[in-house]
């Protein structure tokens, strides 16, 4: 095996547990010595061991004299565990070889520095294109301090969300349902209007095979009007959070608070996107899923506000004037004036299209 393909396996390690380590980024890492692999690991869960200290545990005192492989910089200050860096240091290990620095300020540079200090070579870049996609929530979180956005949706063949009557079980089949799933465990929250809460009940979670993370299920509610015997409140399969404005009183609030709900007030009279992703950034959430109605798919395009659209497209035709799109609000009048996005990937999910399309450098 060559450096790139030691690299590949570090990254191949950092894919399994994204969405598992949040709010900290996914992390893998492979050491080697004299052209065998002597330790790997990943960073599992928030507050645990960072995936050096897992490599290096596996490794033992092989790790002296061996070449590390790290997806993102070694960090170099004290959270919720020691440096990597110093590990690596105390570890003697000879190389180390990321595939990306990590543009947090508190690390930024400074890992490699340290390692550099101690004596240790330092080569970073290797496979840097696919560790800065690995990152991309991780990254615009850090750089924004807003979540990324994912604005998901299925659609038949001719647009619709829906039938004219309201119907929408199931456009799509349980491959490309699946693919939600996991959009789902990967992502910190997802989000729905009140509306979609009225009329579907849904749960929200995540239902994979094999189990997944549930994200926080955050409802868009300027009147306080989801029910309370909805299954968002009485699960207790995932915290939900209900987003509305300041304007109620406490006895309007308490019903959902009981329900164990949290409510996050925003001062305006109506919700703004562009207000809300601040909040929700300061909550400490970093990517976001958007499985909303139109009116709300409508409201994140006219704030320029999503990251990625994933359209699962099926082989069907329902027709119908009145048959909802997916993105409705005023939309945009000029088609000169539209938003251009470029296709990242087209793939065949059972019978079903999935596409995923991010916006071109000249809306961002």
């Amino acid at each position: 095996m060559n450096e790139t393909q030691y690299m590949e396996l570090a990254i191949t390690l950092a894919q399994s547990v994204k969405g598992q380590t949040r709010p900290n980024p996914p992390v893998g890492s492979v050491i080697v010595k004299n052209g065998s692999i002597v330790g790997m690991g990943a960073h599992l869960k928030a507050g645990e061991g960072h995936a050096e200290v897992q490599a290096i545990k596996m490794a033992g005192h092989l790790a002296e004299g061996s070449t590390v492989y790290v997806t993102l910089e070694p960090c170099s200050h004290h959270g919720k565990t020691p440096p990597c860096a110093d590990l690596l240091i105390t570890s003697k290990v000879s190389k180390v070889i990321i595939a990306t620095v990590d543009p947090n300020p508190l690390v930024a540079g400074k890992g490699i520095e340290k390692l550099k200090n101690a004596g240790i070579e330092v080569e970073v870049g290797v496979l840097q294109e696919e560790a800065n996609e690995l990152y991309d929530m991780f990254f615009h979180y850090i750089s924004t301090k807003t979540p990324y956005v994912t604005l998901k949706t299925a659609l038949t063949l001719d647009g619709k969300t829906a039938t004219s009557t309201g119907s929408s079980k199931w456009i799509t089949g349980t491959e490309a349902r699946e693919d939600v799933h996991r959009y789902r465990h990967m992502h910190d929250a997802i989000l729905v209007g009140v509306n979609t809460v009225i009329e579907d009940d849904p749960s929200l979670t995540t239902r994979l095979s094999g189990g997944g993370i549930h994200p926080i299920r955050i409802v868009l509610d300027h009147h306080l009007r989801t029910p309370l015997d909805s299954k968002l409140l009485n699960d207790h399969e995932a915290e939900t959070w209900i987003v509305t404005t300041s304007a109620h009183t406490d006895a309007q609030k308490e019903p959902f608070l009981l329900k164990g709900a949290k409510l996050v007030e925003l001062k305006n009279e109506r919700i703004g996107i562009h207000d809300l992703l601040i909040k929700l950034g300061e909550l400490s959430i970093t990517s976001l899923l958007v499985e909303g109605g139109s009116e709300v798919n409508g409201s994140f395009l006219k704030e320029n506000a999503y990251n990625q659209v994933v359209t699962y497209i099926a082989p069907k035709l329902v027709g119908g004037r009145t048959a909802p799109g997916f993105i409705g609000g005023e939309g945009i009048l000029q088609m000169g004036e539209a938003h251009s996005l470029a296709f990242k990937s087209i793939e065949k999910l059972g019978h079903d299209l999935k596409i995923v399309a991010v916006p071109t450098e000249e809306k961002r």
